[in-house]
């Protein structure tokens, strides 16, 4: 089976580091090039030994290696650009980043179809997050009130983190109706959170957490908590694979990781 080469744009960040020292073991892979505004020199130098390209010039990264996909964990300005540059080229699209608006979203499915490639789009690649997601969805239905906390690191440039919108806005979707709102007079004190979709979503970020998210649900008696916690960044690699191997065989956005996993 011919390996499906891939170059991650992003390479210098938290998580681009990570799927360098993780992706180019991979025996179906081959990692042929990496690019970040951040390059210290033209190459890269691998866990074996080996080296590939490594440039801020995403599109002669590109031109010279030819993936069939591009791993963007960036920045949401970033991002853009380099979408545009890559599906030009016609190159597969895996994208982590977090804080893509609703246009840009759009955009990124204008540009698969009309160069006929795929596109991943994900807030979260952590399988357990999927699945956490995927459990508050169900809860959702049956439960009349609800709230979410996520605990970031103090350097992330977003808030609330995209895992957290993606949350409220799959419940509320699942839901079908909207959720009960706590008694604030009709002030809406900013204490009680971003409300999105009806829930009250509240962000942390301190140093010395990863990424964590718990979803809250309140009834008469009963209270339900369904928690994910991310303990290092190699949680997003078997996520980043399947998406890398499903991308090169779809067409189109798909937006989330449950898509693949078919919850």
């Amino acid at each position: 089976m011919k390996s499906i080469n891939v170059v991650i744009h992003g390479a210098s960040g938290r998580v681009g580091q990570v799927l360098v020292n993780n992706l180019y073991r991979e025996p179906a892979l081959k990692l042929v090039g990496a690019v970040d505004i951040k390059v210290p020199a033209d190459k890269l130098v691998l866990g074996d030994g080996s080296w590939i390209p490594f440039s801020a010039d995403l599109e002669k990264v590109l031109s010279d290696t030819r993936p069939d996909v591009m791993v963007d964990f960036s920045l949401a300005q970033a991002s853009m650009p380099a979408a545009r540059t890559a599906a030009k080229k016609q190159v597969n699209l895996v994208i982590g980043t977090t804080g893509l608006t609703a246009d840009n979203l759009r955009e990124i499915e204008t540009l698969a179809d009309s160069h006929k490639i795929c596109a991943v789009v994900a807030a979260n690649f952590a399988l357990g997050a999927v699945l956490m997601m995927h459990f508050a969805k169900l809860a959702a239905k049956y439960l009349d009130s609800a709230e979410i906390i996520e605990l970031h690191h103090n350097l992330k440039a977003d808030a609330p983190s995209g895992t957290a919108l993606s949350t409220a806005r799959v419940m509320a979707a699942y839901r079908g109706k909207p959720f009960s709102q706590a008694v604030d007079e009709g002030k809406n004190y900013p204490s009680r959170g971003q409300r999105v979709e009806g829930v009250a979503i509240h962000s942390v970020r301190l140093p010395g957490l990863m990424a964590h998210q718990e979803v809250l649900f309140g009834g008469p008696g009963q209270t339900l908590s369904i928690r994910h916690d991310t303990i290092n960044r190699e949680c997003y690699i078997p996520g980043v694979l399947l998406a890398i191997q499903e991308v090169v065989r779809r067409r189109g956005l798909i937006q989330g990781l449950d898509k693949l996993l078919d919850l």
